[in-house]
């Protein structure tokens, strides 16, 4: 396989992911209950949108390359721990999810820089530049999930 052919595939996959959040953000912005669920609730909803950018960029980069944009039955779900919850006040599932799915997202993303570096600095730029979304919005999360987690500490009535 050449090199560009193996970029566009990573590239695929990149772009799967991301239409695969978007279809699990909206789910869990709009299904989520409680008291901790609104500050999670619109983070997802702005998120849908940056998403949604990340895929047509990663989109026109695969056309651009030569390769052909999948359509939904070619590409692959796995997001198994973004699954709305059975619980719609399980906000902190919600939380774990994101942040998985942030880490697969990065770790993806990291791949294609290290495939382009040196051959394709266009794509790499492309893909440094919604890496560091990706970090944002783990960032955001992790600190969510510490809030949560205090929350669900104090509330528990144990004393520190």
């Amino acid at each position: 396989m050449s090199k560009t052919k193996a970029i566009v595939a990573e590239l695929k996959k990149s772009y799967a992911i991301e239409l695969e959040t978007i279809q699990n953000y909206l789910a869990n912005s709009i299904d989520l209950n409680g008291v901790n669920a609104e500050e999670v609730k619109k983070s997802l909803e702005e998120q849908i949108t940056r998403k949604l950018k990340h895929a047509r960029r990663l989109a026109r980069r695969i056309k651009v390359l030569g390769g052909r944009i999948p359509g939904s039955l070619e590409l692959p779900r796995d997001q198994e721990l973004l699954q709305p919850p059975s619980d719609s006040e399980d906000v902190m599932a919600v939380v774990q999810g994101v942040i998985r799915t942030e880490e697969v997202a990065i770790s993806q993303y990291q791949k294609i820089i290290s495939l382009t570096d040196g051959l394709d600095y266009v794509t790499q730029d492309l893909v440094i530049d919604i890496l560091s979304e990706e970090q944002e919005h783990h960032r955001l999360f992790l600190g969510f999930r510490a809030r949560t987690r205090s929350q669900e500490f104090r509330s528990s009535g144990v004393t520190e």
